[in-house]
This record gives C-alpha cells, structure tokens and sequence, in this order.
C-alpha cells in the first residue's frame, strides 16, 4: 500500500512539473512576459501606485481621533496635515507617504502610529500609439465610458467599464485599433522599467478562445499597437466583428446607382453590400466596370475595377472586403454614354433643329 501511495506520488509530481514547462514554453513561443498571468502580476514586475494632484487618503492616527482626516493632494503634490502644516507627497507611495507623515507627527506626539489608506484614485494617463484610431494621451478613470469609432467620427458604437482600466480598455479609449493593427504585437511598455516591454498577443484567444492576459496600466505607461504584416480576409472579419475595432465604417458609392452618397455599413463589409445599401445599380450602370479607389497610409491611391457579382462571397479577386473612407464608382454602360455625349453634342444646335432633321443629316451618307 505505502509502494502505490509513493508511486502515485511520483506521477502526480511529474505531471506537475510537465504542466509547468507546458505554461513556460507556450508563454515563450507567444512572446508574453510570464510575470503577468490572469492579471495577477508579480509585484517586483509592477510598479507601486505613487500618488498624485486628486488622489484621495485617509490619514488615522491610534488613539487620537481629533487628527484622523481624509485629504486630497492638492495640485502642487501636497497635504495640509492638522497640526503639522503642508507636506510634499507627489510621487510617493503609500509606504513612503505613511513613513514621512509619522516623522512629521513625531515632533508633536510620541511614537505616533498612522494608517494610511487610498480611498480614490485619480485617472490614469497613458500614451496610446501606432495603428489606433485617435492616437494621444488619454486618462482614463475606475468608471469610464469608452467609443470605438473610426477616424471620421462618422460611426461609433460605446462601451463601458468599471475597476481599474487594463490594456483592453485603453484601446477602445483611443477608438479601437484601424484595419493595419496587429493585435499579435501589442506593445505594453511601463513607466518604472521602459526598456524591457511587455509584448501581448490577443489573435490566438479571439480565434482559438484561449485565456487571455489584459494587465492592468498605471500612470505613465505606453501603449503601442504595431501595424501588421499580412493579415487574411478570415482575420479581417474576425478583428471587425470584436471588441478591438469599431464595428461599423463609412464608404462613398457614387455614379449610376439609385441612391449614391455616404454609405454606413459593418466593418469589413464587401463591395456587393456597399452597393446594395446604395439602392443597387440602376439601368445607366456599367456592372463590369466598378472601380473601387482606396487612399493608403502613405498619401497614394489604389484603384482597381471589380465587376458586380451580387450573389458573391467575400472573396479578394471578385468582391473584396472594404475599409473605412472606401470610395466606389459605378460608371455608364455603353449605350449611357453614347446617348449622353449625343445630347451633349445636340445641345448647341437644338433650337436650330429637331430630332427629324438630325436623323435625315446623320444618315445622309
């Protein structure tokens, strides 16, 4: 009995030790700093909240309730303690702050014991850059309220949050990530260790459902979204449809359509539906002709003529998917253009003569 028990022992602790190399090597493999895992970081990995203008104490002394209070850092990082005046605490942490205001107490009490705690919090303020849709600093609060829109404000969809903001968050702060991010290589730099970033990789839990790693942002941090490399049509439609990226874009549908002008449409939508939501093709329309005009990051246009398959899937070759700003154009089929460069042709001359007339001039050969 005491051999199987030993022997089981023995299974049990090489399973453990095998799970653990799984979790290293898997981590390693997705370039994810293994002190953040499940949002529970190792504290020597993160920086310890120091306080600020608009930060809220409480400050209890034992066994002297007349000077227990609740103060609020004042814009130039100070307190004004009872009895003891103005004390600097900017950019100190609750251990500091507890430590400095003891020894000013001293001078009046003997052997002061304080508790300090945190009651509120300021807003956070990050810097949010790379493939966002509003790069910049943004604060962010316990409670914010967070638009996922695209660079023209045109459409927008609103989420909210509560509890302290994490990487996630941020990103919809700045309007989600624009249709070249990467969410494979979302860069978290802090503001105590900058040299060394936290790389996060949010595809592999969208696709595959996997746990994911949203670590929480303090004062300072940076936020980088890297622009990515290739990315798949599957891929595009994913990112769209997710909490990443608004889910709605504006395209421009001109031409011989029933209803041409600004289209609101979901993201990653393809050509047909464009034109579907412009009223469809009207009987001027060239439907093997449409071209669709695309301006890219660097300044340059791209413009390439699709021909209308209305019952077509998303394909790149025949009905490619669409991006935000998109511009389509449906131009004149043949007899459209012949009928109207003749009323152009006729328009000077047609007080002059009727259709009879013209009819007998252009078939006097």
């Amino acid at each position: 009995m005491k051999k199987i028990g030993k022997n089981l022992l023995f299974v049990l602790t090489l399973t453990y030790i095998a799970q653990t190399k799984s979790i290293y090597s898997s981590n390693a493999q997705n370039n994810i700093n293994l002190s953040v895992i499940n949002n529970d970081v190792l504290t020597e990995k993160v920086p310890k909240y120091k306080l600020g203008p608009g930060d809220k104490i409480s400050i209890k002394i034992f066994q002297t309730q007349d000077f227990n209070s609740i103060i609020t850092v004042l814009p130039d990082g100070t307190i004004n303690l009872p009895r003891v005046g103005l004390l600097k605490v900017w950019g100190l942490n609750i251990e500091q702050t507890q430590k400095v205001i003891e020894e000013k107490y001293k001078k009046i009490l003997r052997n002061p014991i304080i508790y300090v705690d945190l009651v509120s919090t300021r807003d956070v303020r990050v810097l949010i850059s790379g493939e966002v849709q509003r790069p910049g600093i943004y604060s962010i609060g316990l409670n914010s309220s967070n638009t996922l829109a695209n660079t023209d404000g045109g459409e927008s969809s609103v989420s909210t949050s509560e509890g302290w903001p994490t990487v996630i968050e941020a990103i919809q702060k700045a309007g989600g990530i624009t249709s070249n991010g990467d969410i494979r290589n979302i860069e978290l730099r802090r503001s105590n260790n900058s040299e060394v970033p936290l790389i996060l990789n949010y595809w592999d839990s969208l696709s595959k459902g996997i746990n994911f790693i949203n670590p929480y942002i303090y004062d300072g941090d940076t936020i980088r979204v890297k622009k990515a490399k290739s990315r798949t049509e599957d891929e595009s439609l994913s990112i769209s449809g997710s909490s990443f990226a608004p889910s709605s874009i504006t395209v421009n549908v001109i031409g011989e359509v029933k209803q041409p002008g600004l289209k609101k449409i979901r993201s990653n939508s393809p050509l047909n539906l464009a034109i579907f939501s412009a009223g469809g093709l009207n009987e001027y329309s060239n439907r093997k002709e449409i071209r669709l005009i695309r301006l890219k990051n660097d300044g340059t246009t791209f413009q390439k003529k699709y021909k209308y398959t209305p019952a077509a899937g998303i394909s790149k070759k025949i009905n490619p998917a669409l991006k935000d700003g998109d511009v389509i154009v449906v131009p004149k089929n043949l007899l459209a253009q012949t009928s109207t460069t003749l009323q152009f042709i006729v328009e000077p001359v047609r007080p002059i003569i009727n259709a009879a007339s013209l009819y007998k001039i252009l078939n006097s050969n």
